[in-house]
């Protein structure tokens, strides 16, 4: 294994502020990538999102953030582990790839394949949760291929560009 966590396509690495901080905000500041994220309607500054890297970069046990890139190195996005329960083994997951000209590529996929095998092997935990906004078939698919499955649906639960969309549940459980 390379630098990070690789898998066939991508490879999950540390944040770095001179690596990623400038995609990020681009990224983060684009309406079509943050169109089913709960980031995105409002500007993101400079400052905001340096004071994030800062906080990812001194570590928390309950949060593990990494940044995606190809194989060949080329940043394409972000993933992570939130609200980390290591006492029940729980973790909330997500991911965004920002690079538009590559989505529908298998990217997602490879991302959660690797960030769960980082998540029961490394950490230790036993079930990860993910939730998606109704109506985000890519992200739902890329859930279901890697095994997980929908548990609940809160109706009307996210406020998102002009209307209320429902919060689909999916979880994971490592094998027994």
């Amino acid at each position: 294994m390379g630098y990070g966590w690789e898998g066939e396509k991508v490879r999950l690495v540390p944040l770095d502020k001179e690596r990623h901080l400038a995609n990020a905000l681009a990224w983060l500041n684009d309406p079509e990538v943050t169109e089913w994220t709960l980031v995105g309607d409002m500007p993101i500054t400079r400052l905001a999102e340096e004071e994030f890297f800062h906080r990812a970069q001194r570590g928390d046990p309950a949060e593990v953030t990494f940044a995606v890139e190809t194989v060949a190195g080329e940043h394409v996005g972000f993933t992570g582990l939130h609200h980390i329960d290591h006492r029940h083994g729980v973790g909330f997951a997500g991911t965004v790839i920002g690079r538009k000209d590559l989505w529908n590529r298998g990217l997602g996929t490879d991302v959660v394949r690797v960030r769960t095998r980082f998540a029961f092997e490394i950490l230790g935990l036993r079930l990860l949760r993910s939730e998606v906004m109704g109506g985000n078939t890519a992200s739902e698919r890329m859930l279901v291929r890697n095994g997980y499955r929908e548990v609940g649906r809160i109706p009307r639960r996210y406020f998102k560009r002009g209307r209320f969309r429902d919060a689909l549940i999916f979880a994971l459980e490592r094998p027994a």
